[in-house]
């Protein structure tokens, strides 16, 4: 058996505690930790004990507080977390209003399961520790002489009621079905027992699973101070250095590396990432040189039409300048050196036209890319209509500026016939003023901290002037393309290190399922 090494190995992945659990559970179930299973049998899992039938519960009772009776709705399994005792409900009522609707009240013991909706996969099963009714969206069992509680709890939390359900919109139970699955039942001294083995196993993964969360928030201590080590201090090598010595050891969990890509953007920005490379190319162009033919580009594209002229931006405070920027950078206001746009704000409407065309949301931003097939199509005049003032190239982005999903983008590919609503459009004035990737590199650092600039409350929303106001620092053209070449290299050390992680899951994965083939087998 392979227990102990996958218990060994469920230290360094506490989300898999619960299907260790899961495993245990259908191990004691199948007699791997009984000394006999000679007197075992196979029955209907009805036979295990009666049901428990669900009872409405007219709105006028309910909200009561300190009556005999407790009354379970399927919410109420949420209030005591990962224990299985129901102890108290929201609601409770006295003997006489039982009599008076004609409630069945179920005893001490009785192991209940929601019935109906999406809370059958959540796969709760709680013990009644009262006298309690159960509402009609619960369904429950009632142990007879021959099974124990606790047995009938093993039995019922290793079966996925999931697969049994039927409907789509609002899948239920069926007690004929699920009365019928064929389940085990040892003698009840042997149930005991086996619950004994099981308890003080789950008693074991829940030690490692505890010890796992003081290592993990060890881990996470390290991680942040080191960061932000490495963000303040003005020898970046030293302490990049120092970080690497324990990437293998600290960066095991996805949130510490999603903390190190975010590090990496921050110090990308700030030039931090190029200090060496400065001391190596002192004679490179100021980054006010660049700006001037930025500015020269944008006036020849007012001369022709294409971009309006706008008016003139705010001086850049001191107090917007949030690092001391390297020389030969500048301060820049973002509309200064990327042309800021929007997609529609109307509504057009679907067409089913053989020459329609893609409307892109942020609803259809897919995995860093476009999906086309999701996206609604509109007629060529309404696309027209569109484009005219948010025509999209290759290389521009799309960032999401309205709703929950505020911050989410993507770069535009070769095809670029589509049109854009409710989206902001970050463009070139000329791809060969701003090295290849800079935009990129520069619109996910917007992201990192735009929730805390979303106005709006339940529906948050970017406007197109704090982005055409944002603050940054301009670096010098080959600067630019040094900076997007190292923060590419350390987001594919990045990747490196998430890999690792999803190798170590799937190995633990594997481990399971190997646990259960040998059982099965045997």
């Amino acid at each position: 058996m392979k227990l102990l090494s996958l218990l060994q190995e469920i230290s360094l992945h506490p989300k898999n505690a619960e299907e260790l659990k899961g495993l245990i559970r259908k191990l004691a179930i199948k007699g791997i930790f009984s000394n006999s299973s000679d007197d075992w049998k196979k029955i209907p899992l009805i036979e295990l004990g009666d049901w428990a039938i669900g009872t409405g519960f007219p709105l006028v009772e309910q909200g009561l507080q300190g009556q005999e009776i407790l009354f379970a709705k399927v919410s109420d399994m949420n209030l005591i977390g990962n224990e299985k005792h129901i102890l108290t409900t929201n609601n409770s009522i006295s003997y006489d209003t039982a009599k008076r609707i004609r409630a069945k009240i179920h005893g001490i013991g009785t192991v209940i399961f929601p019935k109906i909706g999406g809370a059958i996969a959540t796969n709760k099963r709680r013990v009644i520790k009262k006298p309690t009714i159960i509402d009609n969206n619960c369904l429950g069992i009632t142990p007879n002489d021959n099974t124990s509680v606790d047995w009938l709890l093993l039995v019922l939390a290793s079966i996925d009621f999931t697969e049994y359900q039927s409907g789509t919109s609002v899948p239920s139970l069926s007690q004929k079905i699920i009365g019928e699955i064929e389940v085990t039942q040892p003698p009840l001294e042997e149930q005991k027992a086996i619950v004994e083995v099981v308890n003080a196993l789950f008693k074991e993964v829940e030690a490692l699973e505890e010890l796992t969360k003081e290592r993990i928030s060890l881990k996470e201590d390290f991680v942040t101070s080191a960061l932000r080590r490495l963000t303040e201090t003005d020898n970046t090598t030293q302490e990049w250095n120092y970080l690497k010595q324990h990437f293998s050891s600290f960066f095991t969990e996805k949130k510490n590396i999603t903390s190190l890509r975010e590090t990496i953007l921050q110090l990308a920005v700030q030039g931090k990432l190029t200090a060496k490379w400065r001391e190596k190319n002192p004679s490179v162009e100021n980054a006010s040189e660049l700006l001037k033919r930025i500015e020269a580009e944008k006036q020849q594209l007012i001369a022709e039409k294409k971009i309006r002229r706008e008016k003139a931006f705010p001086r850049i405070k001191d107090d917007e300048k949030e690092f001391n920027s390297p020389n030969g950078w500048m301060w820049c206001r973002f509309q200064q050196i990327f042309d800021i746009r929007d997609g529609t704000h109307d509504s057009p409407k679907d067409s089913s036209e053989t020459n329609s065309y893609p409307l892109i949301t942020s609803k259809n931003f897919k995995e860093g890319n476009i999906d086309f097939d999701s996206a609604r199509r509109i007629s060529e005049a309404d696309y027209l209509k569109v484009i005219y003032r948010s025509k999209v190239h290759t290389g521009d982005i799309l960032f999401s500026m309205i709703g929950g999903n505020i911050g989410n983008q993507v770069e535009v590919g070769d095809y670029t016939e589509f049109a854009i609503k409710n989206v902001a459009l970050f463009k070139h004035y000329n791809s060969d003023t701003i090295a290849k990737g800079f935009l990129s590199l520069f619109s996910k650092f917007i992201a990192m901290s735009l929730q805390s600039h979303a106005a709006g409350g339940a529906q948050p929303f970017v406007s197109l002037k704090f982005f055409r106001n944002l603050v940054l620092g301009l670096p010098p053209l080959k600067e630019q393309q040094a900076i997007v070449e190292k923060v590419n290299s350390l987001m594919s050390l990045c990747d490196e290190l998430e890999q690792q992680i999803d190798n170590s899951q799937t190995q633990i994965e594997q481990l399971m399922q190997s646990c259960l083939k040998e059982v099965f087998e045997q």
